[in-house]
Formats: C-alpha cells, sequence, structure tokens
C-alpha cells in the first residue's frame, strides 16, 4: 500500500493534471484520436495527443461441473467483492485453480474472516518448490510470498489437486476436489477458482494495435513501450502477465517516452528485464494442466451468457461458426470469459474485427458526436 500512496502523492502534485474516476472507456476513434468515456453522470469525448493504455487483465475461468452455481466465482473476484464490502465473515471458503493469486486471494478473505478451509493447487508440489527455490532473485517476491504463507496458517493445500465438480442445486453446497487419484468432498459455502489472468487488449484493438501471436495475445510493444500505432504506449498486464513489479517499471518507461524522455526511459530498461524474468517463472510454473482442460464434459456451460454447452461446439472449427450457430461469446461479458476458455480448450482465436461498443453502454452515451456517426454493433 505505501508505493501506491506514494504514487498518488505524486501525481496529486502534478500541476494542470486532471484525474477523472468512476468512468470507463466505451469507444474509441483512432483517426480523430478521441476516447468516448461514460460514467453515472453521462459520457465526453476526450481528446489525446499521447496515449498511455493500461488496461490490465481479466481472470481465466476455466469451465468445469458445476461452476455456474451461485457461490462459484473467480478467486480474484470474490476478493474484490470481500474488499468491497460483501458480507463474507463466518463463510467457508474453498480457492482453487493455479498460481500466486490464489495465496494473495485466501490471504485477503481470511482477513475479512471468512474460513478458508484449503486452498487447491493444481500445480506439483515439486513444480511449486522449485519455484520458491528460485524467488531469492527477486527477494520482495520471496518476502510476500512468506507473509502471504505466515498469514494462511493452518489453512491446508492441496497440490496436484484439481475441483472435479460443484455441488448443489440452486446454491454452492460443496465441492469435491481429486487428488492423488481419489476424490474428497468439502462442505462450503464459496468456491473461488482461477487459472490466472488474461491480457485484456480490447480497446488496443479498437486503436488498430497489434497484437502479440499468442493463445491469449498481449499488446505488441516496442523498447519504449510503444504500439504500432505512433503516440500509443502500453504498458502493464495488457502487454503480458507479469505483476505489479513489472507493471510499475513498464509504466515508467512509457511514461517517460510518451514525454520525450528516451534516455531516463532507457535506465529502467534492466529492471524491466528482471520483472519479465519473474513472469517467465510464474508462466512456466503454473500453466493450465491438461488434466484441467479435460473437466468439462459435454454437459457442462461455456457460454454462461447464452447458455452454450461444451458439447454443442465440438463440431465447429472456430470460433466464428460457434457464434454463428450459437451465439456463443454474444452475451453480457462479449466473450471476455468464454472466448478466454475456450482458445485453452480449443485453441481457438476470438480477436478478429473489433466491434465497439467496448462494454454496454447508455444510447445516449452512444449519440455523443463526433463517435456517433460511427456503426455501433
Amino acid at each position: 500500500h505505501r508505493p501506491a500512496r506514494a504514487t498518488q502523492r505524486a501525481v496529486h502534485g502534478i500541476r494542470d493534471t486532471q484525474r477523472i474516476f468512476g468512468v470507463r472507456v466505451v469507444d474509441a476513434d483512432p483517426a480523430a484520436r478521441t476516447l468516448l468515456i461514460e460514467s453515472a453522470d453521462g459520457a465526453r469525448e476526450l481528446r489525446w495527443q499521447k496515449l498511455v493504455l493500461a488496461t490490465g487483465a481479466h481472470e481465466l475461468f476455466l469451465p468445469f461441473p458445476g461452476w455456474t452455481l451461485p457461490g462459484v466465482s473467480g478467486a480474484g473476484s470474490l476478493q474484490a467483492l470481500a474488499k468491497q464490502g460483501w458480507p463474507i465473515a463466518g463463510e467457508r471458503v474453498v480457492i482453487a485453480g493455479s498460481g500466486p493469486l490464489l495465496l494473495a486471494a485466501a490471504a485477503s478473505l481470511r482477513a475479512h474472516g471468512a474460513q478458508v478451509l484449503a486452498i487447491v493447487e493444481a500445480a506439483t508440489k515439486q513444480s511449486v518448490h522449485a519455484f520458491a527455490r528460485g524467488l531469492w532473485r527477486w527477494p520482495a517476491k520471496l518476502a510476500q510470498a512468506a507473509r502471504l504463507r505466515a498469514n494462511l496458517a493452518g489453512v491446508p493445500i492441496h497440490y496436484g489437486a484439481v475441483v472435479r465438480r460443484a455441488l448443489g442445486d440452486h446454491q454452492l453446497c460443496g465441492v469435491v476436489i481429486e487428488r492423488d487419484g481419489a476424490e474428497h468432498e468439502i462442505a462450503c459455502d464459496y468456491l473461488g477458482v482461477g487459472f490466472g489472468l488474461v491480457p485484456e487488449v480490447g480497446l488496443a484493438r479498437l486503436l488498430g494495435c497489434e497484437l502479440t501471436d499468442a493463445k491469449h495475445p498481449a499488446i505488441r510493444i516496442d523498447t519504449l513501450q510503444q504500439t504500432s500505432i505512433a503516440g500509443v504506449f502500453a504498458a502493464g498486464e495488457c502487454c503480458g502477465i507479469g505483476g505489479l513489479d513489472k507493471a510499475r517499471v513498464e509504466g515508467a518507461i512509457a511514461g517517460r517516452a510518451a514525454v520525450g524522455d528516451a534516455t531516463t526511459a532507457r535506465k529502467r530498461f534492466a529492471a524491466r528485464a528482471h520483472a519479465r524474468r519473474f513472469a517467465a517463472a510464474i508462466e512456466k510454473t503454473f500453466a493450465p494442466h491438461p488434466r484441467v482442460l479435460a473437466l468439462a464434459d459435454g454437459a457442462t456451460i461455456a457460454c454462461r451468457c447464452e447458455d452454450v454447452t461444451l458439447g454443442e461446439l465440438h463440431t465447429f472449427e472456430d470460433a466464428r461458426a460457434a457464434k454463428l450457430a450459437t451465439r456463443c461469446g454474444m452475451g453480457a461479458c462479449q466473450g471476455r470469459i468464454c472466448g478466454a476458455a475456450l482458445a485453452e480448450l480449443f485453441g481457438w482465436s476470438w480477436h478478429g474485427h473489433p466491434r465497439q461498443p467496448l462494454f454496454p453502454a447508455r444510447l445516449a452515451s452512444l449519440a455523443v458526436t463526433p463517435l456517433a456517426g460511427r456503426s455501433c454493433t
């Protein structure tokens, strides 16, 4: 929290800087260098000469039987709800999936009074311990991991384990976990599941920025964090998942480069390389295990918004064909959940022609000029 407060104080001290809260970008016109932002008070345009994208990421949520039950959510989402006041105190919680986010979410939920019954980690104990032994290269990360583990004293961690299915008719009442070839049932009120993060690149696509050739594409950047569009820079998870340290140093480089101070920006290159090596270690250790991808059966819902089962999708060759026939990925989340999951399961690409608005928006917002003249689908 101290670095965040220091950054806030530094930004607050910059003259002629406007900070806008509670808004989101719903459309963009790259030719006019204009963004359309919407808040509870209405919508307005923002014009830019230089733009730094820091759009972050969203959770990778892989389907399994029962994952649509009330009480099942992303691990990070459940953590965020607790921080915003959701009554989690006294509730029985299981955290499952893979990656360091599980520990952070579990520790936060426990601090808010939840009974964290177990952490179900898909990565093997050997691989996680090998990763931990290498943390001496990043002392701050090692200290953070030690603090989290201390805060979770008494909470069992099941390595090489997965949640086979969530139990309940209309509400989650328990989970079945598989470990060492045997199944065990745990009664619980909430299940937080997460298999890492996926770069959020919707705005970058709308602006015409090139993306990397990856299962979950990130924004392609040069050494100064500039995208393929002149004057547009990017930093953080939208350029590749890597955590706070990577995001901070990339933001520092992008900010300096955006104001023309490339000399100072280059002084941060070594720190960025160090942070990216940590990101690579995370990816290698906690990539989704093949048996995680096999949890869902034909009756499992793949697209929650449109109630499309996995069995309905096996006959299609790509995402476009599946969308046309089943409306998969065309609901409220616009494929942010099922698109990332099906990229893992089928290798489908969900990054075709960008569509606006980026998020559901009020009609009055879409009438704001000059973006009103563009077609919205």
